[in-house]
C-alpha cells in the first residue's frame, strides 16, 4: 500500500526505510506503538493516544469512518505523502 501510493505520487519507493524493532527492550526505548508504524518525515501518520499500548504489538489505526483497522486509511496516507512531497 505505502510503496504503491508513493509510486502514484511520483515519490521514489526506494527511499522507504524499514526499521526492525526486535524486542520489547528496543520497543520500549523507541516508545514503539506497534506494527506497522508509518513515519513520514519523522512524524507518525496517526499519532497514538496516550492510552494506547507501546511495545511489540499489532498497531490499531482508525479509519476515517471510525472503524478500527490494522492499516491506516489510504486517504490519510495519501494526504501525508502529498504534504511531504511539497516540502
Amino acid at each position: 500500500m505505502l510503496r504503491g501510493q508513493m509510486e502514484d505520487l511520483g515519490l521514489d519507493p526506494e527511499a522507504l526505510r524499514v526499521t526492525e524493532v526486535s524486542d520489547e527492550q528496543d520497543a520500549a526505548a523507541r516508545g514503539f506503538p506497534g506494527s506497522p508504524t508509518i513515519l513520514i518525515d519523522g512524524a507518525d501518520l496517526q499519532p497514538p493516544g496516550l492510552d494506547q499500548p507501546r511495545g511489540l504489538t499489532c498497531r490499531v489505526y482508525r479509519r476515517r469512518d471510525g472503524r478500527p483497522s490494522p492499516l491506516p486509511d489510504p486517504e490519510d496516507l495519501r494526504e501525508a505523502l502529498e504534504k511531504a512531497k511539497v516540502r
